[in-house]
């Protein structure tokens, strides 16, 4: 048992590296991979509730279970976050971004199109391991163990998402969206004009702001 622990210190991190490295090389963002990662602490919340209900304790089957479940939320996080992504282009597009409310309009349509892949996820999920739950032969107690973390995060993790996901990449998106007007008012700020006295290129960036002159002794 012990060297089973000392084995699941390694694993456990190096899933979780491997999860961060995937996501980040399909996703190429780190803002982006980080809001998937918001998938892992909704349905832990669902995990441990059900194994405090079911009356388990932590062992080698429970980390099995848990570690299935990373999985299943990155790929459930990703698909959420495409359907966003796609939303937001397409209003992008449509020049149909012009206020806060037009974002939240299309990130709501983009999460209404994720509902039902969403919720045949969590069907299927719930129709292959709830018949576990229920086993009574030889070898269903580590089975259980294993199953009860899934069916407990997909479920917190079905509602979280759609609820959840959809506000943070609003605040994300808004909050880009800011960094880039205060951004371009800056470089506004800026002309571009001809400087006689540059040594270098005729051309030098001058402040379009007028200067106090010191006033000269008479």
């Amino acid at each position: 048992m012990q060297r089973v622990a000392e084995r699941l210190k390694l694993v456990v991190p190096v899933t979780l590296f491997l999860i961060c490295l995937f996501l980040y090389i399909n996703t190429g963002s780190i803002s982006k991979t980080m809001i998937v990662l918001l998938a892992v602490p909704f349905s832990a919340v669902g995990a441990i509730w059900f194994l405090y209900l079911a009356g388990y304790n932590m062992s080698v089957a429970v980390w099995v279970g848990l570690i299935a479940l990373l999985g299943i939320d990155a790929e459930t996080g990703v698909f959420m976050l495409l359907y966003l992504d796609l939303a937001y282009e397409e209003a992008k597009r449509e020049g149909r971004l012009n206020s806060l409310n037009d974002l939240r309009e299309a990130i709501v349509h983009g999460a209404a199109k994720r509902l039902r892949p969403k919720f045949m996820t969590f069907a299927t999920t719930c129709v292959g391991l709830f018949p576990i739950m229920w086993a009574t032969g030889a070898g269903s107690d580590v089975m259980k163990r294993i199953a009860a973390p899934m069916v407990g995060g997909i479920f917190t993790s079905f509602v979280l998402e759609l609820l959840v996901y959809p506000a943070i990449y609003e605040v994300w998106r808004w909050g880009s969206y800011l960094k880039g007007v205060r951004t371009t008012t800056a470089l506004g700020s800026l002309e571009l004009q001809p400087d006689a006295g540059s040594a270098g290129s005729p051309w030098a960036w001058k402040s379009s702001i007028p200067t106090q002159e010191t006033p000269t002794s008479q």
